[in-house]
């Protein structure tokens, strides 16, 4: 029979447990609404200077909803240029947040990130391939030998990682990632070392990273892949709750613990290739931001893994609008400001949570 103590506790938690969830759906609402005022912010800024209002009437008109202010070139810089490289920042960092959250409770290892896999070196000698070797051209080939480059990568690690019974541990998985990283980037080395002309400046450009070139057309199958991946982690979300606390723990609660880890880790593996391939490579967002986060949300990660997309979206968009300004008219790649922005910070979070 429970003490008077713990059953006088039992009220105050739950009553604690309601308030963190109305305090998450409500920063769920607020974030939402910062998206909107970020994107129209951030499109604002630039070379060209526009107002808030004008940048507003172009979107409504371009939804069918009265008519914009400028004139055919501004409008069409808003909506060619500027929108589709805001609407990216935003998938791309709401994506890399959501892989380090997940991988960091799969891996149970808090400073696991979307590149732990050796993705981004995977990634990295496809880029190289097609720019040194001359495959093709434009940036969808790129794009495509990049992205074939990840899956690569995706597919060794898993079977290095697996090779026991299929199982995969975290411990193993971490370190067949780390392998492979090392032997892809002396690849992408010794393919550079025979580059000519200005090829190695176009894949150096590449591996710092780049929102530059997003177009319409090249966020379509991102955008795709991001809600997927979501719905997949989300439905998965008890899964998660209960890998926190470890396998045995896990299973003893009825959870497929191989088939949920393998699961989980190849679709946001998938997302990273598919985010990696659109922009190349970007640090610190799948590190920095789940961990910034979980200070302030519950335990429960279907509450927790809207607010890191929410809060991934909104610092990769503001970095990129730093990276295109703060230098101006030089453009700064995106990779070396979460570099510069990311480290601090993540030494702050270190250092705040002592049980790192």
């Amino acid at each position: 029979m429970d003490s008077p103590r713990s059953s006088s506790n039992s009220p105050q938690m739950a009553e604690v447990m309601t308030r963190r969830r109305s305090g998450s759906a409500l920063s769920i609402t607020v974030g939402v609404a910062l998206l909107v005022i970020t994107a129209v912010a951030a499109v604002s800024v630039g070379t060209a200077q526009l107002d808030f209002a004008s940048v507003w009437s172009v979107l409504l008109s371009r939804l069918g909803i009265g008519t914009s202010e400028l004139g055919g070139t501004q409008a069409a810089i808003v909506w060619e240029l500027r929108l589709p490289r805001v609407i990216g920042a935003m998938v791309v960092g709401a994506g890399l947040a959501l892989c380090g959250a997940v991988m960091q409770t799969l891996m149970r290892n808090p400073l696991a990130d979307p590149y732990l896999l050796g993705l981004s070196s995977g990634a990295g000698v496809g880029a190289v391939v097609v720019i040194v070797l001359g495959v093709g051209g434009g940036p969808l080939v790129l794009s495509l030998g990049a992205f074939g480059g990840a899956l690569v990568a995706l597919l060794v690690v898993l079977m290095l990682a697996g090779a026991r019974g299929g199982r995969l541990t975290p411990t193993r998985t971490i370190l067949a990632g780390v392998a492979f990283a090392a032997f892809a980037s002396a690849i992408s080395a010794l393919l550079l070392v025979t580059a000519a002309g200005d090829a190695a400046k176009r894949v150096m450009l590449w591996t710092f990273g780049s929102l530059g070139g997003l177009r319409w057309d090249s966020l379509g199958v991102a955008c795709v892949v991001l809600a997927a991946v979501t719905v997949l982690v989300l439905l998965h979300g008890r899964t998660l709750n209960s890998l926190t606390f470890g396998d045995r723990l896990a299973g003893s609660l009825g959870v497929e613990v191989a088939r949920a880890r393998w699961v989980l880790l190849v679709a946001t593996a998938v997302l990273t290739a598919v985010l990696v391939a659109i922009c190349g490579a970007i640090g610190f967002v799948g590190l920095v931001v789940p961990h910034a986060v979980a200070f302030v949300t519950p335990y429960d990660h279907r509450l927790r893994i809207p607010i890191t997309m929410i809060a991934g979206a909104l610092f990769l968009t503001w970095v990129d609008v730093i990276a295109r300004v703060a230098f101006a008219p030089r453009e700064m790649p995106i990779g070396v400001m979460t570099a510069i922005i990311g480290v601090p910070l993540f030494i702050w979070l270190l250092h705040r949570n002592r049980r790192i």
